[in-house]
């Protein structure tokens, strides 16, 4: 199989972490670094793989390709299923998939928004506004409030156990430095973070 993927972007990001949470080694994978900013993503040989451009793609043997990284992340829970990172149980599994979406809505996004809004850095594909930018970036901000808050009586963002809402949360964060977003003075959520970062995933 083979993963194209762009080392700096936060969803490839997701992939490698939730890889590594279940012990898949990337050296199983060929894998192929695309330059976003350069348009690798929109050319017509990759747009056959993923015709949304984006990255992480997961291109089998076969020639088939699987794209959006929560959609390849499941399925390596179906083939890889221990640990668990997506609930072992009707409730957990819907109440770890609330979580995860509020935190790629809610976090993930706006940062995005505000990081394609704000700096121009697709100026030559799509157009920009940064008043639009500017708003997406306090959304993410006052996510970052709101998580505080939560994390002040939970251990992870989706209850006792680390889940793929954590490496959801973990990516849009350490993504969040490109418009200046850090954790600063929210000591729940800065112990959560310190928590999540010092496991030997965070590094994948």
């Amino acid at each position: 199989m083979k993963i194209y993927e762009t080392r700096q972007a936060p969803n490839p990001r997701r992939l490698r972490i939730f890889l590594a949470e279940k012990g898949i080694d990337l050296a199983d994978f060929e894998i192929e670094q695309l330059d976003l900013a350069a348009g690798d993503n929109l050319s017509e040989t990759f747009k056959t793989k993923n015709p949304m451009g984006g990255v992480p793609v997961l291109e089998f043997d076969d020639g088939h390709c699987l794209s959006e990284s929560m959609a390849i992340c499941r399925y390596f829970e179906a083939t890889h299923p221990d640990p668990p990172l997506m609930g072992d149980s009707a409730e957990s599994q819907a109440m770890i998939e609330m979580w995860n979406r509020r935190m790629e809505l809610h976090l993930l996004l706006p940062v995005a928004m505000a990081f394609r809004h704000t700096t121009g850095h697709f100026s030559d594909r799509e157009a920009v506004f940064p008043d639009y930018g500017a708003d997406r970036a306090k959304t993410a901000t006052k996510m970052f409030d709101f998580l505080d808050r939560h994390l002040a009586d939970e251990s992870h963002i989706a209850g006792d156990d680390y889940t793929v809402a954590d490496i959801t949360a973990l990516a849009a964060i350490d993504f969040a430095r490109v418009i200046d977003l850090r954790i600063g003075d929210r000591p729940h959520l800065a112990a959560w973070y310190e928590r999540v970062s010092a496991r030997p995933s965070a590094k994948a």
